[in-house]
């Protein structure tokens, strides 16, 4: 019978560790601390410390932003699975040199780093231009959406809050009234620590509501959108946004980034708390111009095109790209059924008609103008006699067209005897109409979107926007799926941009690592 070796698993041992010899070269947390030790500027962060004179001694911001950026680059988002890490991970004692400090520690330094954070960005970028990884040549932008550190349930307008307080106050006085009751008839309890759990269940109610009122106090108008149209606010955070994103609807930050095409190397990073990238769009051009200017370029846009996709076009964004002196590449939602390359497309586009809608292609449809107004409530009446509701005030196209947007109901689509006539998409749910009174450029000019549609159509604008993909996709791929990033996990814009920033900071540290140098020192 074969012997072996006992192999006891219990066992332990030290074992001398020399730190210097744990960062090897070649890897991410080599590139990671010469970088920071020798590339970047921490003035600011220095300036911040108080204690010259008096108190203890604070840990140096070098060494926790090693050992933050590491973390993420090991897609470590909880500040106390960094401070367990600080404690067992070889390379993270490496780079901390020895250092264990406190998760509260750790999440205090990543809130409290503010405007540092984009110029810790713009210096890796600096770096990042100094080694030829950046092609000024062509950006192309996109966006993100990412649940943050709050609650979709607490979100909404006052009037849902209000109603919100009045459920919990209604809730309060059942309860209240119940034990009145029991007390009159001086019944013992049905079931023994029922009343103990009411009253507990009594005061969790009243501090909601207590919370609400708060809220409301602090909050006496509702946020408004791009439309002028109320939109939902956080009890939890204010600045974050409710949004639809490819995992459905979220309550967090859009997260913009503009990415270079040579080495896919991240320009401009910022997180909004608005899901319409077209509302975000001003904000990252300016943002990179003014990043490149840190870097000697007066106007990096007079070299760089800018391409996106549809959902940052709109008249507006048109306008202002035109004024910024952009030669950008945007394209409509109706860019593709244009596209030659497309053409056939539809016929291998499979439809999911419902049982006894099937509707053949060349019937009549109810148009716009078959939706009358009635004068006396404001509503618009479809051809079948139902009121359909104002939906969007100032609703606009991106060409330039804009008026009152209305919606039917549902319920009153579903069992409409006219549904076939009026809906051309058998799976929508009710009919949305558009009753366009204005436009923003005079009847024969040529509104900025349209010169758009037209730059965008012709062979060298499709074959631009066709670079897009390859350039800015891998990039969110790399953040989201590749770092970990798949929610914020602070709260409020200004803390929520220093993580977003910090992960593209990490990104970018990786690009210098493969493409700047095989190991510096």
């Amino acid at each position: 019978m074969a012997r072996y070796k006992p192999a006891d698993y219990a066992q332990g041992q030290f074992i001398p560790i020399s730190f210097e010899h744990q960062i090897l070269p070649g890897t991410f947390e080599h590139a990671l601390s010469y970088i920071v030790d020798n590339k970047l500027e921490f003035t600011a962060l220095d300036a911040a410390r108080k204690n010259d004179d008096a108190g203890a001694p604070a840990y140096d911001p070098r060494v926790m932003l090693k050992i933050v950026l590491y973390a993420y680059a090991r897609g470590m988002l909880s500040s106390r699975e960094i401070e367990a890490s600080c404690r067992q991970n070889v390379v993270m004692m490496a780079l901390s040199a020895n250092s264990r400090p406190h998760f509260t520690t750790i999440a205090q330094f990543i809130r409290e780093m503010g405007d540092a954070a984009q110029k810790l960005f713009v210096d890796v970028l600096m770096y990042c231009d100094e080694l030829g990884l950046i092609g000024k040549e062509m950006f192309a932008v996109d966006g993100c959406k990412l649940p943050s550190n709050a609650s979709k349930e607490q979100s909404g307008t006052r009037a849902d809050f209000e109603n919100r307080r009045k459920k919990f106050k209604a809730a309060i006085d059942r309860l209240v009234k119940k034990h009145r009751e029991r007390d009159a008839d001086g019944k013992p309890e049905a079931v023994p620590g029922m009343r103990e759990r009411e009253e507990k269940a009594i005061e969790t109610l009243k501090a909601k509501a207590a919370k609400i009122e708060q809220w409301l106090r602090e909050n006496p108008e509702d946020k408004k959108g791009s439309r002028g149209t109320p939109v939902k606010s956080s009890m939890t955070d204010k600045d974050s946004a409710k949004m639809v994103s490819s995992h459905g609807v979220v309550q967090g930050y859009n997260g913009l980034a503009m990415v270079d095409a040579k080495h896919q190397v991240i320009v401009g990073a910022e997180a909004f708390g608005k899901g319409h990238d077209a509302e975000v769009f001003e904000p990252i051009v300016d943002q990179v111009r003014d990043n490149f200017r840190a870097l000697g370029e007066e106007d990096i846009y007079k070299k760089a095109k800018v391409t996106a996709d549809s959902g940052f076009h709109t008249e507006e964004s048109a306008k202002m790209l035109a004024g910024r002196g952009v030669d950008a590449y945007v394209p409509d939602k109706l860019f593709r059924q244009r596209d030659p390359a497309f053409q056939t497309a539809r016929r291998h586009r499979i439809r999911k008609a419902l049982v006894g809608r099937s509707v053949p292609p060349d019937r009549n449809f109810y148009a716009a103008r078959d939706f009358v107004l009635n004068p006396e409530n404001g509503k618009l009446i479809c051809p079948a006699g139902k009121e359909l509701y104002l939906k969007d005030r100032n609703f606009k196209t991106a060409n330039g067209y804009y008026g009152p947007q209305y919606k039917a109901k549902i319920t009153d689509c579903r069992a409409c005897g006219l549904r076939t006539r009026c809906l051309r998409n058998p799976e929508v749910l009710s009919r949305t109409v558009a009753k366009f009174t204005h436009r923003l450029v005079a009847e024969g000019e040529e509104s900025f979107s349209q010169k758009m549609i037209r730059k965008i159509g012709t062979e060298v604008g499709r074959y631009l926007y066709g670079m897009r993909m390859g350039i800015v996709e891998p990039v969110f791929a790399n953040l989201c799926h590749m770092l970990g990033l798949d929610r914020f996990t602070l709260r409020g814009a200004g803390k929520v941009n220093i993580q977003w920033r910090l992960f593209a900071l990490v990104h970018n540290i990786h690009k210098i690592r493969r493409y700047g140098w095989a190991g510096a020192g």
